[in-house]
């Protein structure tokens, strides 16, 4: 029986990691007889994945599992980083140090690397790396990182990619993510509403709430804005059923990447909000509007070149990526 254990930032219901767990979890079922995840929320997770589930942060049966395990999955996401501070990159870190003294295989998954301000994190990423059976990266940058340090690694585009989204009829609705951020300000908030108000006051609004600790109290503050110009506007908040609203959208300006992710794949007309680089790295990729967290941008020429986006070439630009499970498989098969 091979045994597999998935460390990453499971159990906070946030959408986009939540979405990555379950494309991987589709893949490797076919091929491994258990599955562990560790999870902040051990009971959603068994229930929504069906699958066995530790609490992140109960040391001793984290240690245990990973020592029964055969292989660790690490990822994906960006669990390298220390912007948010280094606690978390040394728990994720003390993970892969147990796998590595109980000579598992170890697998990173997807992941972003960075930015790593501290010497320390540089140090304690790289030499735990250069530990790892299999390290596969889902941007140019972590790329350069580990060529930098010396360490094998593969590029692949994001797995939410592989998702199957079914085609849904457009619906006059414009559909708006925020999330909570350092550099979030009322002045970007302020000009968001004004354009919805200036171009799709006509037209039901959908706030959408992917994580809750996150996106709640500034969707909140947004609506009162939006209220406060126009009372009589259609507005309202949904934190359910995400994939499908999101697909049914006629346009959509998001901060959160697979927010966005999902709404391209889906054809929806879409305008990014530049928060972190991977955003900004994917609205150019994609051909779609970008607005800076500062919102200098002309409004009016970002609402144009949102109109005008092509749906189609937004589909089929994310059919163009596939995630390539290849040498992830080599490890987990070793014999095929």
């Amino acid at each position: 029986m091979t045994k597999a254990v998935i460390s990453g930032y499971y159990g906070f219901k946030n959408f986009g990691d939540e979405t990555i767990l379950s494309v991987l979890i589709q893949h490797i079922k076919p091929m491994i007889d258990n599955i562990t995840v560790f999870s902040s929320d051990i009971d959603y997770t068994k229930n929504k994945y069906d699958v066995d589930s530790v609490h992140s942060f109960d040391l001793k049966n984290v240690i245990k599992t990973i020592k029964s395990c055969d292989i660790l999955i690490s990822g994906g996401g960006s669990l390298f980083q220390d912007v948010t501070g280094i606690k978390s990159l040394l728990y994720y870190a003390f993970v892969i140090l147990l796998a590595i003294l109980f000579k598992k295989k170890i697998i990173i998954f997807a992941q972003g690397i960075g930015p790593l301000k501290n010497k320390i994190s540089k140090i304690i990423v790289k030499e735990l790396f250069k530990c790892c059976d299999l390290v596969t990266v889902r941007d140019e940058n972590s790329l350069k990182i580990l060529k930098e340090w010396n360490i094998k690694g593969y590029l692949v585009c994001d797995p939410v990619f592989d998702i199957d989204i079914e085609a849904k009829e457009k619906k006059s609705v414009v559909g708006i993510q925020l999330r909570d951020f350092h550099t979030v300000n009322y002045n970007l908030l302020n000009k968001i509403a004004l354009l919805i108000n200036a171009k799709f006051a006509d037209k039901k609004i959908k706030l959408f709430i992917l994580q809750n600790d996150y996106d709640t109290d500034i969707s909140r503050k947004f609506e009162a804005d939006l209220k406060s110009i126009n009372k009589d506007i259609d507005i309202e908040i949904t934190e359910n059923n995400i994939i499908e609203n999101i697909s049914e959208l006629e346009y959509f300006i998001a901060m959160r990447y697979h927010a966005i992710l999902t709404a391209l794949k889906s054809g929806v007309k879409t305008c990014a909000i530049n928060y972190d680089i991977k955003v900004e790295q994917l609205a150019k990729e994609a051909g779609i509007p970008l607005v800076s967290v500062f919102a200098q941008e002309n409004f009016e020429g970002i609402y144009q070149s949102l109109i005008n986006l092509d749906s189609k070439k937004l589909i089929e630009y994310t059919n163009s990526k596939k995630f390539d499970w290849s040498e992830f498989d080599k490890i987990i098969l070793p014999s095929s």
